[in-house]
């Protein structure tokens, strides 16, 4: 008895155990305004749903190294757009922060929905 105890107990635990999957969580878009909407509110908006897409395109996979080739992939497209100022780099979860030339400062994160990143409306000229 106490054998089959320990045994439902092992499985129960290990049935309770969480995935480390961080990338889907974030790059979920479910309940948030859509990224061709959202970019058709502003220039700087295109911008930011522009590169959600660029680094949702680069990813890899979850590896430090997968993170690494996505974040800096999405970073160099990002720093070609005119609007952008500056971006900090959180390889860990696969976020940017960046800000404007306007001062606005966002925060990215993978915008999975398929559409290639300069085909965002709404946005300016890559420089």
């Amino acid at each position: 008895m106490r054998r089959m105890f320990a045994l439902v107990a092992l499985a129960g635990t290990a049935v309770a155990c969480r995935t480390y999957d961080n990338y889907d969580p974030i790059a979920n878009q479910d309940g948030l305004v859509p990224a061709s909407t959202f970019a058709r509110y502003g220039t700087e908006q295109a911008e930011v749903a522009a590169i959600g897409r660029a680094l949702d395109q680069w990813y890899v996979d979850d590896t430090r190294e997968g993170r690494a080739k996505q974040t800096t992939a999405a970073v160099e497209y990002a720093r070609k757009l005119p609007g952008v100022a500056s971006i900090t780099v959180d390889t860990m979860s696969s976020r940017l922060t960046v800000v404007f030339k306007s001062g606005w400062r966002t925060f990215v994160i993978p915008i999975h929905d398929g559409v290639k990143p300069e085909d965002t409306p709404n946005l300016p000229k890559a420089g």
